[in-house]
């Protein structure tokens, strides 16, 4: 038992010095045929763009077409979404696509929403979610998906919770005119200038988000810092009124929802901190 527990402070100490092994950067999502029909009963009248099974499954989906949109916003889940919990039909407001078609409804025609499994996300409660190691493999595909995705008009890239963590990290590469970091847990980075970006940054959270339970701290890999919410680092704010909890930004009719329809289109909402 004590070398066991000696062992497990080790192996702590050397995470915090060092951080975990890295993760591979996932390929583009393929398109699997039986994958992508059964994914496509699931999230109809959204179109299915990707869809591998392989694992816990990736998945990008999208409503509208991005090719002809006049603007398009890409929504990066975090913690615990792959390709069997990106959608929900119970209780839609749980999961990604039902985020999706809430921004798509509040935005309008002119506007493609993407929801983007594109990496491996990490488990809740996990080691994982606590370092940057998934982050960093996802940031790098995510940059890849942008750069190849085919669109006209302008660019909003949405990451919630661990997947507002790859937005921050992807930041200083990504092709976008705006980002959006809801219910962070950090975005390793002490302030918007540190992102390098010329993106527009806003960040938002609820009341009654857990994720303000989160240190804002970080040491070695562990802990992914700054709180993006936080004045000192500098986003502009969303409005977060009409909604509350960690997965409520998209709630329909709530001031948080119709904020972030603003910023896909391109207009500054409203609102003080």
């Amino acid at each position: 038992m004590r070398w066991a527990a000696r062992s497990a402070v080790l192996c702590l100490a050397s995470l915090l010095v060092v951080g975990p092994a890295e993760a591979a950067v996932p390929p583009p999502v393929g398109l699997d045929p039986t994958c992508a029909a059964g994914l496509a009963a699931r999230v109809a009248p959204a179109r299915v763009l990707g869809c591998d099974p392989a694992g816990r499954g990736l998945a990008v989906v999208a409503l509208g077409d991005p090719a002809t949109a006049d603007h398009v916003a890409v929504l990066v889940p975090g913690a615990e979404i792959d390709l069997a919990r990106i959608a929900d039909h119970r209780d839609p407001g749980r999961r990604p696509m039902g985020w999706a078609q809430a921004l798509a409804d509040a935005a309008g025609d002119d506007v493609a929403v993407v929801v983007w499994v594109g990496y491996v996300t990490p488990g809740g409660l996990s080691l994982d979610a606590a370092t940057g190691r998934l982050a960093r493999a996802g940031a790098a595909a995510l940059v890849r998906f942008v750069d190849d995705l085919p669109r006209r008009g302008g660019l909003t890239v949405i990451g919630h919770s661990y997947g507002a963590v790859v937005v921050a990290l992807a930041a200083d590469e990504l092709a976008a005119d705006g980002l959006v970091l809801l219910g962070s847990p950090g975005a390793r980075a002490s302030s918007v200038a540190d992102l390098g970006t010329s993106a527009v940054v806003w960040s938002a959270r609820t009341t009654g988000d857990w994720i303000a339970r989160v240190p804002a701290l970080r040491v070695g890999d562990l802990g992914h810092g700054t709180d993006p919410t936080s004045p000192a680092f500098g986003a502009r704010a969303l409005p977060v009124g009409g909604t509350e909890g960690h997965d409520g930004y998209f709630r329909p009719g709530s001031a948080a929802l119709t904020g972030l329809a603003d910023v896909v289109l391109g207009r500054s909402p409203a609102v003080q901190r």
